[in-house]
């Protein structure tokens, strides 16, 4: 087990190194930090001296090694537009799109695990033909068409929930947080119920697909030839089993959300990554787009790592010696 954590942790340090060079590129080669700094009305000289003081005539790798040093210290340049460094910034729109993103996945479990888990054992219900075709129409909705009829249907026309924004903070120093207030509750309901939308019925269909393979195994068969209750069988033998793929994937779509969050953000004025990282193409700010590369790929390569080292604790027949 201590071995295959030390290679997954190897693993991910090398999948960042690769992260950190791309953005490192595309900074040095789109990025002018002399012409955000000093605008237009400086001359030539005076602009070709501040860059040799900048260090922006070294070789292309003295510089990103110089990058890389600075990174691993939390400093990832200094946003023109902001004023500010760049992970201050990120650091201070990431709790809007944690909660975000954490509202959302706790639609996603509530609602894909007990309708997953029905379809599968009553395959011929009447009600799983409708949560089926349901799930066909959500996976083909782009999210931000849910985001607008979702608007549209609450906002515009019921008057129910506000279209736009966070709603009225908590601040607990180090966060500030619309958990805990009930118009902050009330602007996540839309945006969480949009970003939720295309994940939701591809859990649905993951989970009822997997329960009903394993519903025909012959342990199960065994269990129900013992006389096992048929909830500790559903609940306790399938649906365990079930998860081992359900985590794998989940792992892998938890990242895959934070990319999501920049329709969902836009169209709802959500002030979070995904709505900064729109900010910074438009302002051409490439030293925040860089950090934002890299704070992201961290969190997909941090959740990926976590998700690998859990599906070794649940299901010990995985193999982490070897070629596994």
């Amino acid at each position: 087990m201590f071995a295959f954590i030390i290679r997954r942790t190897i693993q991910a340090i090398l999948v960042m190194l690769i992260i950190s060079l791309i953005g490192f590129s595309i900074k040095h080669q789109f990025g002018d930090p002399v012409r955000d700094l000093l605008g237009v009305s400086v001359s030539e000289a005076e602009r070709e001296a501040l860059r040799k003081k900048l260090g922006l005539r070294d070789p292309f790798f003295t510089q990103y090694f110089r990058f890389l040093k600075n990174a691993v210290k939390g400093d990832l340049g200094f946003s023109f537009f902001y004023k500010k460094p760049a992970l201050e910034v990120i650091l201070k729109k990431t709790p809007a799109t944690i909660e975000l993103v954490f509202a959302s996945s706790l639609i996603i479990i509530l609602g894909s695990v007990p309708i997953g888990i029905f379809a599968a054992i009553r395959p011929q219900h009447w009600l799983t033909k409708v949560f089926m075709g349901l799930s066909l129409i959500g996976v083909s909705i782009p999210v931000f068409l849910t985001a607008i009829m979702l608007i549209y249907i609450f906002a515009v026309t019921l008057h129910w929930l506000p279209s736009y924004g966070r709603g009225d903070l908590l601040d607990l120093g180090f966060w500030q947080t619309g958990l805990l207030t009930l118009d902050g509750l009330s602007h996540l309901i839309m945006p969480a119920t949009a970003l939720s939308s295309i994940m939701l019925p591809l859990f649905i269909r993951l989970i009822r697909s997997e329960m009903m393979e394993v519903l025909q195994a012959e342990y199960i068969k065994f269990a129900w030839a013992k006389g096992l209750k048929r909830i500790r069988i559903w609940f306790v033998h399938a649906f365990k089993n079930t998860l081992l793929p359900v985590i794998t994937v989940g792992g892998v779509q938890l990242g895959i959300m934070i990319a999501f969050t920049i329709l969902t953000e836009t169209v709802f004025q959500w002030p979070g990554l995904g709505f900064l990282f729109l900010e910074a193409v438009q302002r051409a700010d490439t030293t925040l787009l860089v950090a934002y590369l890299i704070v992201v790929g961290a969190f997909f390569v941090i959740t990926n790592t976590v998700v690998d080292i859990i599906y070794v604790f649940i299901n010990p027949m995985v193999r982490i010696t070897g070629k596994a």
